[in-house]
């Protein structure tokens, strides 16, 4: 069948001549869709950089700034701590481009109390101005408050199983996680904060905190425990295990964050290691935030956040957290988690 597209001079050319015309058909095609990219992408960086044209705030210094901790790692990414940014400008050049951020919380068992506070103050304070969905995993859909929300901004309920063991709850949000992603969030958001619902924010966490992959330091070895004090996996049986003399920070999975496709990478390798290690009758020490920091040892954060974006009511602030954004918030462990035996911190 001759195709209608085909004049009868191309016909009675050689297959060879007909391949040739094909191809530079495609080259064509490819030179002009890498054109529209291109075209594109300067356009909407000059959008943000009008945006930013008639605003105004403080400029920016080389010379001054936080003298007391650092702000940039070995890999030369942020280390974000109030001081370090502007959120004028941030918020200007990400509420340019909307993103759609996604928060992934559990709330199983008696974990449904935290709700309300959680999504009250993270109203108040959570990326404000930002269009915004709390996917909520939880198997007391009945308890789930009703909490008045923003423009732009939702709750979506999702039911998953009760656990026994409070390990097994932590384990499953990846299991469980990994599925909204692949069957929902994918569909809605651009970003994606995995977060602990036994927290309270306090103060701005916004814009500053997006980049690829964004992990928070923990509170408890951020300052001078050396490397071969974190709490990482140490059995080489587990695939989340890290040799002594290897490590970079230690990071909590109370929040982490960043964007959707890369943290849909990062909570699904959580999840099949967490498999792997099971079928070799071994748990991760700190289950997936033993597989987070082994997954980050080798694909370093884009951006890493200070213990203002993940304190605990537990400590007394010090004086180099100017913030706390986010705290964990003290609580009978024995009381709220099943099979819990002792108070842990």
């Amino acid at each position: 069948i001759k195709p209608q597209f085909m004049s009868e001079s191309l016909i009675s050319y050689s297959d060879t001549a007909v391949i040739k015309f094909v191809f530079k058909m495609i080259e064509t095609l490819l030179s002009l869709s890498h054109q529209i990219l291109k075209a594109t992408k300067v356009l909407s960086e000059n959008m943000i950089l009008l945006s930013l044209v008639a605003l105004k705030y403080a400029q920016p210094s080389t010379l001054t700034g936080r003298s007391d901790v650092n702000a940039v790692t070995n890999w030369n990414v942020p280390l974000v701590w109030e001081g370090t940014f502007d959120p004028v400008v941030i918020d200007a050049i990400y509420k340019r481009i909307n993103p759609r951020i996604a928060v992934v919380v559990f709330a199983v068992g008696k974990y449904t109390r935290f709700l309300q506070k959680f999504i009250e103050t993270g109203e108040k304070y959570f990326f404000v101005g930002f269009n915004l969905t709390y996917y909520v995993h939880t198997d007391r859909e009945n308890e789930v408050p009703k909490v008045p929300l923003a423009k732009g901004r939702k709750v979506t309920v999702v039911s998953v199983p009760s656990a026994n063991r409070w390990q097994d709850v932590v384990l499953g949000r990846m299991k469980w996680a990994t599925s909204t992603i692949e069957t929902t969030i994918r569909k809605e958001a651009d970003y994606l904060f995995m977060m602990d619902i036994d927290s309270v924010f306090h103060a701005r966490f916004g814009a500053e905190s997006l980049s690829r992959l964004s992990a928070v330091l923990h509170r408890g070895y951020y300052k001078t425990t050396p490397r071969d004090s974190f709490p990482y996996e140490r059995r080489p049986e587990s695939k989340a295990f890290i040799p002594a003399g290897e490590g970079d920070y230690y990071y909590t999975a109370a929040v982490w964050g960043g964007y959707l496709e890369d943290m849909h990478k990062l909570v699904k390798y959580c999840y099949e290691m967490s498999e792997v290690d099971a079928k070799n009758k071994i748990e991760a020490v700190w289950q997936e935030e033993s597989h987070l920091n082994r997954y980050l040892l080798t694909n370093k954060p884009a951006k890493v956040l200070s213990p203002e974006y993940l304190w605990s009511d537990y400590d007394k602030v010090t004086p180099d957290i100017k913030v706390v954004r986010i705290s964990q918030l003290v609580k009978n462990y024995e009381e709220v988690r099943p099979n819990e035996r002792k108070k842990i911190l």
